[in-house]
């Protein structure tokens, strides 16, 4: 198959073998993109399902389901500190391309960003746009900013969080190899990582998340910029799940 454009759609759009596109959807089809109708694109639910389609003026007629395998084995799910400026956006961008599941944005006791609800609409744009890019067909999941206090509560058979000062094992040999989790079947296969602001986690923030069930990790001998932590945390778990 050429290559196509990929376009997510919403649940809402699907009405039976067709697809009713948004004023913005069509706006990118034929001006920036300059198709035509006929042509044909992939839509995508960030659900996991791809569908080969054909435009058709203000619509798309869905001519098949296509099969692909493009997520990670497991699910993972960043807890992130929210670093100052524009690094979120950044995190959120590359992640989504290496495969993550859902982002936990938390204020921790040295986060010097306090996000309006705009910030949340435009991570959320950013993710989808990385996801249709890096031909995913899962969207990921990005919450509101909750405390970190709160974010201890997850829930998963592995929960690591990351501190660069300390005599703590790698976080690659923690990780538990893909036949540990293709022998527990009934478990869900869920990892949960948490990397720190600038400035690294408080004391009490540590000791809270070794209460909580995690585990401290380091990334390495060397101390990594808030936005680039995360980035080296999910591409470990991806080699030692993916290969």
């Amino acid at each position: 198959m050429p290559q196509l454009q990929r376009i997510t759609i919403a649940s809402s759009q699907f009405h039976n073998q067709h697809i009713t596109l948004t004023t913005e959807q069509q706006h990118y089809l034929y001006r920036v993109l300059r198709l035509q109708s006929g042509d044909r694109f992939i839509a995508m639910d960030g659900m996991g399902k791809w569908w080969l389609a054909q435009l058709a003026d203000t619509e798309a007629q869905i001519l098949q389901s296509i099969t692909v395998k493009t997520e990670l084995p497991i699910a993972v799910t960043l807890i992130i500190a929210l670093p100052k400026g524009s690094g979120f956006d950044e995190i959120v961008r590359y992640c989504t391309e290496l495969g993550v599941t859902c982002f936990v944005p938390v204020l921790s006791d040295r986060t010097l960003l306090n996000p309006s609800p705009q910030k949340l609409e435009r991570w959320q744009r950013i993710v989808k746009e990385a996801a249709e890019q890096s031909e995913r067909t899962t969207v990921p999941t990005i919450l509101e900013p909750v405390s970190f206090c709160s974010s201890l509560s997850l829930v998963a058979k592995q929960k690591y969080i990351c501190e660069a000062r300390g005599d703590y094992p790698h976080l690659l040999s923690c990780l538990e190899n893909k036949e540990d989790w293709e022998s527990n079947f009934n478990e869900e296969k869920t990892i949960v990582i948490a990397t720190g602001p600038e400035g690294g986690w408080t004391e009490t923030e540590i000791e809270d998340a070794i209460k909580a069930g995690f585990q401290p990790v380091s990334l390495g001998r060397r101390i990594l910029r808030a936005v680039t932590a995360p980035i080296v945390a999910l591409s470990l778990v991806a080699a030692a799940h993916e290969i």
